[in-house]
């Protein structure tokens, strides 16, 4: 019989948000694969948890993988856990689940803190549907470039980013998508919980404030209105016909009869792509 991988959420900041069967299932495994063993103890110490913990991240998870599916299959249990929130996450794991289901050993999830649901929920967004990036992209090229492909979607964004690259982002953002409703969730479940609403130019002028922004931060923008959506759609016909070499008229006429442009606007966004 093999053993069992138990995928297990852990607190986002407040330690005493670990589920009692989280803790159960962290106390019973032989063994409990971290993504940092140092802030595993730290919660480990919290809930009185001895149980032998081993790193897993991104510099040894495919040695660490083939260890670990060793012990399943010796009939060992296994937990994997993040430095916080739901494994997987924007965080390592991905390859050890799929070399276990791969080898036919059981793999289940114990629910539990997620940054993202948190921060949803709380942030006066429309909550579906929603969509998660990740962490952005680190360089502006990438970020923006990343907002104009998901500019028409009409989901609610939401994005991890660090503190001292969040006013660039926010300002790539409002450049890409327009200046958008959002929502900065920072230091979610720790005492200096803070949420900040507006519209992205306000939230880039508070943290100008600020100066030296700190904290763990959750990004939420606003989807695209259904009229953002298909203008953005107009724009990527248009583009592509321009760049075919189409005539300013043809491009015209078609956004006019395809998307419903009015004939100024039409005019006005051939003449901004062919100018560019």
């Amino acid at each position: 019989m093999s053993g069992t991988l138990f995928i297990v959420a852990i607190p986002i900041g407040n330690a005493d948000d670990l589920t009692l069967r989280a803790r159960e299932a962290l106390q019973a495994v032989p063994v409990v694969a971290a993504e940092d063993t140092r802030h595993f103890a730290t919660l480990a110490r919290h809930h009185g948890i001895e149980t032998r913990a081993v790193s897993y991240h991104d510099h040894n998870e495919e040695s660490r993988t083939r260890e670990l599916l060793e012990r399943l299959r010796g009939g060992e249990d296994v937990a994997l856990v993040s430095d916080a929130g739901t494994p997987l996450v924007s965080d390592p794991g991905y390859r050890l689940v799929r070399a276990a289901i791969e080898a036919g050993i059981m793999v289940t999830s114990l629910p539990g803190a997620s940054a993202v649901t948190t921060a949803l929920a709380a942030s006066g967004l429309p909550p579906h549907p929603f969509r998660f990036l990740g962490f952005l992209p680190r360089t502006a090229a990438a970020r923006r470039a990343t907002f104009e492909r998901i500019g028409a979607d009409e989901a609610t964004l939401v994005a991890f980013e660090a503190p001292r690259r969040l006013t660039a982002a926010l300002h790539d953002a409002l450049k890409v998508l327009g200046d958008r409703p959002a929502c900065l969730a920072r230091n979610l479940t720790k005492p200096h919980e803070r949420y900040q609403r507006g519209p992205l130019s306000s939230l880039i002028s508070e943290l100008d404030a600020e100066g030296d922004v700190r904290g763990e931060c959750t990004l939420l923008i606003g989807g695209a209105t259904r009229r953002t959506a298909m203008t953005a759609e107009a724009e990527a016909d248009a583009r592509l016909l321009l760049d075919g070499g189409a005539p300013a008229r043809a491009v015209q006429d078609l956004l006019m009869a395809r998307h419903g442009l009015p004939k100024r606007d039409a005019y006005a966004l051939v003449l901004r792509l062919r100018d560019r």
